[in-house]
């Protein structure tokens, strides 16, 4: 794990307040990269949301920016089939990446293949890469996907944050079940910081924690 990581898991407990920053600036779309090939240049750190098909991800960027309908959203598993870049004008600049899902798809399997050794390479390669969010449905916990997937995060040395989405749809004692069984999941891997933290899109429980979080990255890192 890089040094900074180490440092910072010292002091991961996030503030849960509200604070001037990226997130109440215009956000916009700016490419769809279907290879690596294509990725932009290096410079601006990446957050990227990676997680299962129909986890959530681009409804959590769309609420986390409030803006409805940047990105794309499905009840399809297998909508998002690119890495797409999203930025605003704060400083110091950096990008939002909503990833394919990895796992089951309504997708011609060629194609899941294709997207989701995208992903996968593009998790254990990306030099500005600063921190993974690792999505994770409240109603069914962390699956051996998952596991695959940050288990490739430890080895790369790639920091990860989980984030429960959907935890407004299962009652509060079950969500304090699911998130006590991911953090003792996560003892089992270096890359991972160990609180969890628990979203809702529709409600917008935990968004504020999150904006934070990824502020708090950002400047310790601009």
């Amino acid at each position: 794990m890089p040094p900074e990581a180490k440092a910072m898991r010292t002091d991961a407990k996030v503030r849960d307040e509200p604070i001037a920053g990226p997130f109440t600036r215009p956000w916009r779309f700016i490419k769809s990269v279907p290879a690596l090939d294509f990725l932009p240049d290096m410079g601006p750190i990446e957050f990227a949301l990676a997680g299962r098909s129909n986890v959530g991800k681009s409804s959590l960027i769309n609420a986390l920016v409030r803006h409805n309908g940047l990105a794309r959203t499905s009840n399809t598993p297998g909508r998002t089939q690119e890495l797409n870049y999203f930025e605003t004008d704060w400083q110091p600049k950096f990008y939002l990446v909503d990833m394919p899902g990895y796992g089951f798809a309504k997708a011609p399997k060629e194609k899941v293949e294709a997207w989701t050794a995208l992903v996968k390479d593009y998790l254990r390669g990306r030099q500005t890469l600063a921190r993974v969010l690792v999505l994770v449905d409240a109603r069914h916990g962390l699956k051996p996907v998952d596991d695959e997937i940050m288990s490739l995060l430890d080895g790369a040395g790639v920091t990860f944050q989980i984030v429960l989405t959907k935890a407004d749809k299962v009652t509060p004692k079950a969500l304090a079940y699911v998130i006590a069984a991911t953090e003792a999941a996560l003892k089992r891997h270096p890359a991972a910081f160990p609180e969890v933290l628990s979203t809702s899109s529709d409600t917008g429980l935990g968004l504020e924690a999150l904006r934070t979080y990824i502020t708090q990255v950002v400047e310790e890192r601009g």
